[in-house]
């Protein structure tokens, strides 16, 4: 997928005044962070912040040790008899999935639901090979009929309403006419069965991997990974790095607090562990499984002061809290991982250079870490990287102008007042519409505030001479 995210503020633009999509990603934010909440504080609020303290120490924990817990997840996955490759990058990862399908004679690919899939572009590298492939995941496989792209970690058509996937349906998909959404669902359900059984390989990506087993763990809905990963004959799953958790009991930590954070359920509907594949005494499963390894600029952040951010389990979260997101969706970040945490990982796997606009896309409301079931600090991380763009020199000369004169008029306290009573005087007398640039967009949609008629050191000064008088 193309890094557009230097065009998020006109792509917000055009987000921002489109009803449509107003409607759909207000609905859906609001019910994903009020299941959220339900589900994730079910047992009183200690228990849920007990919870996430124990998944943050899990997901650290695995950071401190990653080179040595993929060195175990390698040798017990290879033990189980699962094909383990690595790829530095995605053009490795597209590779090692190419000389996979053509070693196996493979014509036609299911996929269930992949962030990386979709961060290293793998469906356009199959389809450039003339190898069909088709999304599984209900939001996934109306993206693909719409030519679209997904604008959610965890809902892809968040940006839809009913009736724009009721069209969608009936366009491309030959879908009777219906407005009933277990009725398209159904018609879904029917037309991808065929495709499952006819697949000569399913793609998955992984939520985790448990080092101590060599186990890759799915979570998911609607069944179509269980489908991906056990009907065809080859099964790939390409997973980052950073996926690794250290035991059984780290995982079932994890699988908590995932679903309680992204869909608003004490567990999914499934929870899927693949540890191989298919024995002889098994009668179904894959004959070959494969695990690719992706880097794709992950050891980058590893070593950075953002390896924070590779503890993210893609639930989703901080999306639905972020008043940002819930105005713009997800397609104005220009990427494939959008919200708070795409503000940061996006430049960190792209380039700050290509993604200048992300870290400011954020009011520093706070609620992204609030909300994190692992207690990531986005919010500090967007600051650094905004500090980042100043000492590159990225940042606009009108604001660097503004803040400097700020800091001149704050570091002495003569000036201080006197800078404030200046203000006050001329905005009283004047009673400006607008402030000055770069204080304008503030003022685009507010009335400027006025100044009081005394300052906080005046109010405080004379009340400490009312009381020495008291006294």
């Amino acid at each position: 997928m193309k890094v557009q995210s230097a065009q998020f503020i006109p792509a917000a633009q055009i987000a921002i005044h489109d009803p449509d999509l107003q409607t759909a990603v207000a609905f859906g934010t609001n019910t994903g962070f009020t299941k959220r909440q339900a589900a994730m504080f079910a047992d009183g609020e200690a228990h849920g912040q007990a919870m996430r303290q124990q998944a943050a120490a899990i997901k650290r924990h695995a950071l401190n040790n990653l080179p040595d817990l993929l060195a175990q997840a390698e040798a017990n996955m290879q033990a189980n008899g699962i094909q383990v490759l690595w790829a530095l990058d995605a053009a490795e990862a597209n590779r090692h999935m190419l000389e996979i399908a053509q070693r196996h004679n493979v014509r036609s690919v299911v996929k269930s639901k992949s962030m990386v899939t979709e961060e290293i572009g793998l469906n356009h590298a199959l389809e450039t090979a003339a190898i069909e492939v088709l999304e599984t995941d209900l939001g996934e496989y109306i993206v693909q009929l719409g030519g679209d792209t997904p604008s959610h970690i965890v809902v892809p058509i968040i940006h839809k309403t009913k009736e724009s996937i009721r069209d969608l349906l009936i366009e491309k998909a030959n879908m009777p006419p219906t407005d009933g959404t277990e009725a398209m669902a159904l018609f879904a359900r029917e037309t991808l069965r065929q495709r499952f059984l006819m697949a000569d390989m399913g793609v998955s990506g992984g939520n985790f991997i448990i080092a101590e087993t060599g186990s890759l763990c799915l979570v998911s809905n609607e069944g179509n990974a269980r489908l991906v990963t056990s009907l065809p004959r080859v099964h790939v799953a390409l997973v980052g790095i950073e996926k690794l958790v250290a035991t059984v009991e780290d995982y079932a930590t994890l699988t908590q607090v995932l679903p309680r954070s992204a869909t608003g359920q004490a567990l999914t509907v499934y929870t899927h562990i693949v540890n191989g594949p298919r024995q002889p005494d098994e009668p179904d499963g894959p004959e070959q499984v494969y695990v690719i390894l992706v880097d794709n600029g992950r050891s980058d952040i590893y070593t950075s002061d953002y390896c924070e951010a590779l503890a993210c389990i893609r639930c989703g979260a901080c999306l639905n809290g972020c008043p940002v997101y819930q105005v713009t969706g997800g397609h104005a970040y220009g990427w494939v991982y959008p919200g708070p945490i795409g503000a940061v990982i996006t430049p960190l796997l792209t380039g700050l250079e290509n993604a200048s606009p992300l870290p400011h896309a954020s009011t520093l409301c706070g609620m992204c870490k609030q909300v994190c079931p692992v207690d990531i600090d986005i919010p500090h991380m967007l600051l650094n990287l905004r500090h980042e763009l100043v000492a590159r020199g990225q940042s606009s000369p009108v604001w660097d102008i503004g803040m400097k004169a700020w800091a001149l008029g704050n570091k002495s306290p003569g000036r201080f007042v006197w800078g404030g009573k200046v203000a006050a005087k001329v905005t009283n007398l004047l009673k400006p519409k607008s402030l000055p640039v770069p204080l304008a967009g503030w003022t685009k949609h507010r009335t400027p505030p006025k100044f009081a008629p005394k300052s906080f050191h005046q109010l405080w000064r004379e009340r400490q001479g009312d009381n020495d008088e008291q006294s």
